[in-house]
C-alpha cells in the first residue's frame, strides 16, 4: 500500500477542570487526509479547503510532524499529503491536533505500523508546539486513541485511556477565533493553594465519575476555578453564555 485516506476527529481538551491533562474525541466534525508514500525524503502538502494554511512543510502542522517522523526513521522515503479541513482553525476543538495526529497515524500505517501509539503522540506534539508554542497532548492523545484520555505526564510520556459512560456532547461555538498561542500568553503564573486544592478535587472527581458511570459526580466536578476567568477575558459574553 502506498496511499491511505483517513478521517481525523475533532477533540475537546481540558474538559472544564482538566487543563492540559484531559481530552476526548468527538465523532464529528473531522478532517479528511490522504497520504501517499514517496520514494524520496520530502514532504509535499496540498490544501483542499479555503483556510489558506501554509503548504511549506516546516510551517505546516502536518508537515512538521512528518518531518520529525522521517528524522527518526533516518530513511529515504517521504510523503505527499492532501488535507481537507472541516475543523476550523482557532475553533477550540483541536484543529491543529487533527492535522498532526492524522498525519502520523496515516504515515505509520503506510510504513507498516513501525511506531507505537506513544511514539505517535510524541511526534504529533511537535505540531502542537508549532501551533501554540507548547508541546501538549490533551488533544493529540484522544485523537489518536479515541475516547477519553488522561495525560498524567509528558516527561516522560504517560497516557491513560479512561473508560466513560455513553455521553452525548454538544459543542457551542461563539464564532470567535481564539489562537491557542494567544490564550496561553495570559495564563496565570501563580495559583492560590486553595484554588489548586479545589481544582485537584474536581479533576479527581471527574475521572472517578467517568470510571464509575456516575453522572451526578461528573456534573459536580465540572467546575474550573483556575482557567475559567481567562475565558471571560478572551471571549466577550462568555459569562452570560455559561450562565444561560
Amino acid at each position: 500500500m502506498n496511499s491511505i485516506r483517513i478521517k481525523s476527529p475533532a477533540t475537546v481538551a481540558n474538559l472544564v477542570c482538566g487543563f492540559d491533562i484531559l481530552g476526548m474525541a468527538l465523532n464529528d466534525p473531522y478532517d479528511i487526509m490522504t497520504l501517499k508514500l514517496l520514494d524520496k525524503p520530502e514532504v509535499i502538502i496540498h490544501n483542499k479547503d479555503n483556510f489558506n494554511l501554509p503548504t511549506e512543510a516546516e510551517k505546516n502542522v502536518a508537515g512538521v510532524v512528518l518531518l520529525s517522523m522521517m528524522e527518526k526513521m533516518d530513511g529515504n522515503c517521504g510523503f505527499e499529503v492532501e488535507i481537507e479541513k472541516h475543523i476550523k482553525p482557532g475553533s477550540g476543538i483541536g484543529s491543529s491536533a487533527a492535522s498532526a495526529a492524522g498525519a502520523v497515524v496515516a504515515a505509520n500505517h503506510l510504513l507498516g505500523n513501525i511506531f507505537s501509539n506513544d511514539e505517535l503522540v510524541q511526534f504529533a506534539m511537535n505540531g502542537e508546539k508549532l501551533a501554540s508554542g507548547v508541546k501538549h497532548a490533551d488533544n493529540i492523545a484522544p485523537c489518536i486513541l479515541g475516547g477519553v484520555s488522561l495525560v498524567r505526564s509528558i516527561h516522560p510520556l504517560d497516557i491513560i485511556p479512561i473508560t466513560s459512560p455513553d455521553l452525548h456532547v454538544t459543542v457551542v461555538h461563539p464564532q470567535i477565533e481564539v489562537r491557542t498561542s494567544d490564550a496561553r500568553q495570559i495564563l496565570r503564573k501563580q495559583v492560590l493553594l486553595k484554588d489548586a486544592i479545589k481544582q485537584w478535587g474536581n479533576i479527581a472527581g471527574l475521572v472517578a465519575g467517568f470510571l464509575k458511570n456516575d453522572f451526578d459526580l461528573i456534573g459536580r466536578s465540572l467546575e474550573d476555578v483556575i482557567i475559567e476567568p481567562i475565558r471571560s477575558i478572551l471571549i466577550p459574553g462568555f459569562d452570560e453564555v455559561k450562565q444561560s
